[in-house]
């Protein structure tokens, strides 16, 4: 193999591919990246079994060919060189030669038949989203997304067709959000993980202007321009969460997102001994929201806003929880819902039909 790159390209792409090699493996080849010569560009590739990341840079080939080279020296030597082209050649095999202007190194790689088989997949499903939407959405619903291996499948983000509709929903059995995101008539029914939807979050950039989801029975493969995503989706069943959703609440308080937030962040700080534990109470009369909090050591707080407020009530909530949902929240003024201290409480867009709803279940005071 035998070619010429832009180091700003080469970098890029490097920067992309390369936090998939991971060193905590016993696979020694799965800690490189493979570059291989595929239809007059430059393939690079990287894998960790469960995931796979590819881009294609444009290159002038003269010879071709494929080698792997480890990902970590390769990326922060590449990063290091000066903007310009960049010859990379293969001999002997395994070894690749680099020259940048005055510099010039051999970085020892290891044969490509050793590297795993890049995944292929049987297009089942499709859909094109705007990358704003996607973006945004993945962001919206990570979030509450578990961190405990031992339910699988809550540790991932359900990605589904529903009356017409694709969605995005996550779990971690406290809190749920559940993102609306464009028509579909496709059945799609897919648990994506959350570390691939954060590596997807990571290579993406603002002059993407849309990305396509495809499905078969056990991948999703996401297509970014010249970036492709692969990964296993999580097997299992997803909870049936809209039975979770009250339709309808006893208490509903509408203000701007900002005081709503800063009231949470300021009763927050004396929340820290009670696991983040506040109470808020809405107060139709005087058309206030307050948040009380109590440190046993250190104080106490309550913290007011004024709301439209039609009728009152009172929950008790985990702060952070809360700032979380007002965090994914993208309009101005807010909608928070709740009947009574046990039901689900609803926070939303206020003043249209949200595309977004975020769910905290209440702690027990």
């Amino acid at each position: 193999m035998k070619l010429t790159v832009t180091q700003e390209n080469l970098n890029r792409a490097l920067q992309v591919v390369g936090r998939v090699a991971s060193g905590k493996t016993p696979l020694p080849i799965l800690n490189n990246i493979l570059f291989r010569t595929d239809n007059n560009r430059l393939l690079l590739a990287a894998t960790n079994l469960e995931l796979a990341i590819t881009q294609h840079v444009g290159s002038k080939i003269e010879r071709e060919g494929s080698v792997t080279v480890p990902a970590r020296l390769m990326s922060e030597f590449v990063a290091a060189l000066p903007k310009g082209n960049v010859e990379l050649e293969v001999v002997d095999g395994t070894k690749m030669n680099i020259v940048c202007g005055a510099y010039k190194s051999t970085i020892n790689g290891m044969a490509p038949d050793e590297f795993p088989e890049l995944p292929a997949i049987e297009e089942k499903q499709a859909v094109t989203l705007p990358i704003a939407d996607l973006k945004r959405a993945i962001q919206q619903t990570v979030v509450v997304a578990s961190t405990d291996d031992t339910r699988p499948i809550l540790t991932g983000v359900f990605c589904h067709a529903h009356e017409g509709n694709l969605y995005f929903a996550g779990t971690d059995g406290y809190r749920l959000a559940e993102r609306r995101l464009a028509k579909t008539q496709q059945e799609i029914s897919a648990v994506i993980p959350v570390t691939t939807l954060n590596d997807i979050l990571r290579v993406m950039n603002d002059d993407m202007a849309e990305a396509k989801l495809q499905f078969d029975d056990n991948q999703v493969r996401v297509l970014l321009d010249d970036i492709e995503v692969t990964s296993r989706l999580i097997d299992g069943q997803f909870p049936d969460y809209r039975q979770l959703i009250p339709k309808e609440s006893d208490t509903t308080v509408s203000l701007p997102k900002d005081e709503f937030g800063r009231i949470t962040k300021v009763a927050s700080l004396f929340a820290r001994e009670s696991g983040g534990s506040v109470t808020l109470n809405a107060d139709a009369e005087t058309g206030t929201l307050s948040i009380h909090s109590v440190a046993s050591q250190l104080g106490e707080n309550t913290s007011e806003a004024e709301a439209e407020i039609n009728a009152e009530g009172q929950v008790t909530l985990n702060s952070r929880y809360l700032i979380d949902g007002l965090g994914c929240i993208d309009s101005k003024k807010v909608q928070f819902r709740f009947s009574g201290k046990l039901a689900p409480c609803i926070l939303t867009a206020a003043g249209t039909e949200a595309d977004y709803q975020h769910v905290i279940m209440p702690l027990k005071s």
